[in-house]
């Protein structure tokens, strides 16, 4: 009887495995007969309610995924429940030492966790999230294992994160993951206001405002009903976006990874978009 209960245990261990294989298989068709020609190298569209795949490429290719990273960096701060209202003092620790990106966010410059977290969001802003990383009890590096303890609670199995900003090409995850992280972030209406609020203004000490923009100009194209958002690019990634809409009344959850054109993710975003009100106006009435 050995042997039968092995051959069992293997089987309803390959389950998971197998269903996913299944899952991805089904939007070939859509790929193949060309009605839909992404230029992202990786790419998954679901709906939302059930998780049913729409459309699916190299969904299982671990990848860079750049300032997608602070989806997560977002879950731990929210999860944490340090007081938003809490003011934080850029520091020269919060200094880009990977890419070397400037950031309006001088040394010295006091924020509330709130704005902070606002414009690590919206506008992507990599001093802000890195000052948020730092200012969490224990630090950055209690806050990196934070994130990757969420992955795991999160069955995020192929994701792995070094830093709360994203601008390590070591921050790596697939399509199918960054599906959990959409929707888990989903559930907390302030990610969702935060990732999709158009512009945000901060008031400096000194009197200074600095505004800031959303990096995904889908959020202020009224053609789109979009719930979260959050785009992401360092030159290993290439252009990265993920977001949650609803589209022909139907809420649906978008990866993009890897575009190298500089609007190409909002080109796959559009053509995703037409595509399915195209399936949805040929379904039959009742």
């Amino acid at each position: 009887m050995k042997p039968l209960f092995f051959i069992i245990g293997c089987l309803v261990a390959l389950v998971p495995a197998m269903w996913s294989l299944v899952q991805a298989a089904q939007p070939a068709v859509a790929a193949k007969s060309g009605i839909l020609n992404l230029k992202s190298s990786a790419a998954l569209v679901v709906e939302q309610e059930g998780q049913k795949v729409l459309y699916a490429k190299n969904v299982d290719a671990v990848v860079p995924i750049a300032s997608i990273t602070k989806l997560m960096t977002a879950l731990i701060v929210v999860d944490s429940n340090l007081p938003l209202d809490e003011r934080i003092v850029i520091s020269v620790e919060d200094r880009d030492g990977i890419k070397g990106t400037r950031s309006r966010l001088r040394t010295g410059t006091e924020l509330t966790r709130a704005d902070l977290l606002k414009l690590a969001l919206m506008a992507s802003e990599n001093r802000a999230a890195a000052a948020l990383t730092r200012a969490y009890p224990g630090g950055s590096s209690a806050f990196v294992a934070a994130m990757n303890h969420k992955a795991v609670e999160l069955g995020m199995w192929r994701t792995r994160f070094v830093d709360g900003t994203g601008l390590s090409s070591e921050n790596v995850s697939t399509a199918q993951d960054l599906v959990r992280l959409v929707s888990a972030a989903y559930r907390h209406p302030l990610i969702r206001d935060y990732t999709t609020e158009s512009t945000h203004t901060v008031e400096l000490a000194n009197g200074r405002r600095l505004q800031y923009a959303n990096s995904n100009r889908l959020v202020s194209n009224s053609g789109w009903e979009i719930g979260l958002s959050k785009t992401g690019y360092i030159s290993e990634a290439g252009r990265c976006l993920v977001l949650q809409a609803k589209i022909a009344t139907q809420p649906v959850i978008i990866v993009l990874l890897d575009s190298w054109g500089r609007l190409t993710r909002i080109g796959d975003a559009n053509r995703i978009k037409k595509w399915i009100e195209t399936q949805s106006s040929r379904q039959p009435a009742g």
